[in-house]
């Protein structure tokens, strides 16, 4: 026969499953840590056999808890959340997420009895961009692989708010739709929002509509020309954002349809003295679709030619005409002296002496 021997076999929530000359089968309900320790099967024979087996209990950790959290926190405080477990064994381990990001914390374990009580601190300096963030707080144990606990945590942040003035013109011009929007955030909302213009209340103009966060020109004008301010606060403070407008003129466009004209263009007299005429580094740059204007030009150079040509023949002509004149007058007065003259010397000695008379026998040939 074969006999379980342990202090357990009293207690009532041990039951005998199965017995046999070849089996002993017991099992326990409701397991706790007491249950844990060895236990040893004899088999009555001779000599007796015996079989022991060390029973191993594990502490499951209680749902964390997370301590320090004071609602709202202030911008710049300086807390710190404390997530606490108790029960586990061995000993649990502690892991911080904020949004779904671990992070790092500071743990710390100690012993109660057979179990372990885990403590884990995280150290937060608050500020805006804390506020909605969902702080968890998850323990990883051997003896919860499919039921993770875990505590979370949202924190709520007021701070005071922040403004600035958003338009939807980049370039505002008369006549044209404009509208200013104040975006203020803070925590609490910081609504209503109040709006200036050179540190005094809105004009009251029917083109001026303010609604909300929102001021609207349905029409600019020049004497929209200013500083508009927006202002907002809460119980932590105010703030505000300006916005200088400045109204443009509609430019002046010609109707689509309309070309304007191409001044007209002039020969350059310094282009007949061009002497980049035949560089090719000057010919390449040229518009090879302007062949027409070079036609007009060639003419142009041609007929200038001409006239001078034409000048100077004139020049010619006018020149030996003027010299023939003088040519004959001298004949003649040669040839006056030469009637009584033995030689030529004489004879023109002859001729200046009587110059008196020379007005009445000049010869002319035309």
């Amino acid at each position: 026969s074969s006999v379980l021997r342990s202090h357990s076999l009293r207690d009532n929530r041990i039951e005998l499953v199965h017995a046999s000359w070849s089996e002993l089968t017991i099992s326990i309900s409701d397991v706790t840590l007491t249950d844990e320790g060895m236990y040893t099967c004899s088999l009555f024979t001779m000599p007796v056999r015996t079989a022991k087996a060390y029973l191993t209990v594990l502490g499951v950790p209680e749902k964390p808890e997370i301590d320090g959290l004071t609602k709202p926190a202030m911008e710049g405080d300086h807390i710190t959340l404390t997530c606490m477990t108790h029960g586990s064994k061995p000993a649990a381990d502690l892991r911080w997420f904020r949004n779904e990001k671990e992070i790092k914390g500071a743990k710390e374990v100690n012993a109660s009895g057979k179990t372990f009580t885990v403590r884990s601190s995280l150290q937060l300096h608050v500020d805006r961009n804390d506020d909605g963030v969902a702080y968890t707080c998850r323990v990883d144990h051997v003896a919860l692989t499919q039921t993770p606990q875990q505590a979370t945590e949202v924190l709520e942040v007021h701070y005071a708010p922040r403004v600035q003035i958003i338009h939807s013109l980049a370039v505002p011009q008369e006549g044209q739709y404009l509208k200013l929007e104040c975006v203020s955030k803070g925590n609490p909302s910081p609504d209503p929002v109040m709006w200036t213009k050179d540190g005094s209340e809105l004009p009251d103009l029917d083109r001026m509509i303010v609604e909300g966060r929102e001021l609207t020109f349905t029409s600019l004008n020049k004497t929209d020309n200013g500083t508009y301010r927006c202002e907002a606060g809460n119980h932590l403070g105010t703030s505000s954002a300006e916005y200088v407008l400045y109204v443009y003129d509609v430019p002046t466009t010609l109707p689509p349809s309309t070309t304007p004209p191409l001044p007209p263009i002039l020969p350059d007299p310094t282009a007949l003295l061009d002497t980049h005429a035949s560089d090719p580094t000057v010919t390449g740059n040229r518009d090879p679709n302007a062949l027409g204007q070079h036609g007009t030009d060639h003419a142009l150079i041609g007929g200038v030619v001409a006239v001078v040509v034409f000048v100077t023949l004139c020049l010619i002509i006018v020149l030996g005409r003027y010299l023939a004149r003088h040519k004959g007058t001298y004949l003649t007065n040669e040839a006056k002296g030469a009637d009584d003259a033995p030689d030529a010397d004489t004879a023109i000695i002859n001729a200046e002496g009587n110059h008196a008379h020379a007005e009445e026998k000049k010869e002319y040939f035309i």
